[in-house]
């Protein structure tokens, strides 16, 4: 009850929310490739981005007014990195694979933390490098079977650039600003750039009520929810925790391929989903207990990820 009680402020649970979100992202895979399948990729995330701004937007029309100037431009500047990370991964999916896609993608858990230690000089100790390896071992496990580098690569490979520097400036930022409004401005920013792609070719709306499921679905719980979420808990926890708790979404995504798709469940998939939950658990094994006493709370740990370890005796400011 505690951490219900205490969720504005409490590492631990949006530590879990943020397992939540990666299991929305892969149990979503099935539907999207479904849907991409029935109209073009750009349209698909033109709209998507839309009715999840519109959603936010519906849900408290006067969200953006307390958005400072300075709120505005970092939301502006991280929904461009998410927009352009969502773009160069869909030009890089026409020259490789999706199985490579996924690969590489999730070299974000490895990209983060050195973007933490360049840009932001952010120690990073050697448990939170095995957990790195870890996750990207099991990474290489689930969707690996060989590869090239080519020009798909290298456009998936700016994918990854850009989804960690999304997470390292969500990080930095997310916790300065209302977590709401920022989360609407990236989402609606991320709407506008596909657009501009998409509206060139002629805008194609969904053909039919399963894509137009699909569209709502992922509109609202895998974009709308989940990116509002991941905006909170970055304002709680690190960017390269953050990282590798993601790095779950591939696991859960061939766990519901498996239950829902009618793929085998074999020893490298069994085994780099192992590998993933491993890297996971060691960062969060790492967070210290909170000591003893009647009125301290501690917000647990990204002292021994990325920053030093913060007491606190009331709300966070």
């Amino acid at each position: 009850m505690s951490l219900i009680n205490n969720w504005r402020t409490s590492p631990r649970l949006a530590a879990f929310a943020l397992i939540g979100v990666a299991a929305v992202w892969g149990s979503t895979f099935i539907v999207v490739q479904e849907a991409v399948s029935r109209m073009p990729v750009m349209d698909f995330l033109a709209v998507r981005f839309s009715i999840a701004a519109l959603v936010l937007i519906g849900l408290q029309p006067k969200c953006l007014r307390g958005l400072s100037r300075l709120g505005w431009v970092r939301a502006l500047g991280l929904g461009l990195v998410l927009g352009l990370a969502y773009i160069t991964q869909t030009f890089g999916l026409q020259h490789t694979s999706a199985a490579v896609s996924g690969f590489i993608t999730g070299l974000f858990v490895v990209l983060t933390p050195l973007l933490s230690a360049i840009l932001l000089r952010r120690h990073i100790n050697r448990n939170v490098w095995i957990a790195v390896i870890l996750a990207t071992a099991g990474l290489a496990l689930l969707s690996l079977n060989g590869w090239a580098i080519g020009l798909g690569e290298m456009l998936t490979l700016l994918c990854a650039l850009f989804f960690a520097l999304h997470i390292v400036g969500l990080g930095e930022w997310s916790a300065r600003h209302d977590v709401y409004s920022l989360a609407v401005v990236q989402i609606g920013f991320v709407a506008v750039l596909s657009l501009v792609f998409a509206l060139p070719d002629g805008l194609t709306l969904p053909p039919d009520t399963l894509t137009w499921g699909a569209v709502m679905l992922t509109a609202v719980f895998a974009t709308a929810a989940a990116f509002f979420i991941q905006t909170w808990a970055q304002s709680l926890i690190s960017p390269t925790r953050t990282a590798i708790i993601i790095t779950m979404e591939p696991a859960f995504s061939g766990v519901f391929a498996v239950l829902f798709a009618g793929e085998l469940l074999t020893l490298r998939l069994v085994t780099g989903g192992v590998l993933v939950l491993a890297a996971m658990l060691l960062t969060e094994l790492k967070q210290k207990l909170p000591p003893a006493g009647p009125q301290t709370i501690v917000i647990a740990t990204d002292g021994d990820l990325d920053c030093p370890t913060q007491e606190d005796t009331g709300l966070k400011p």
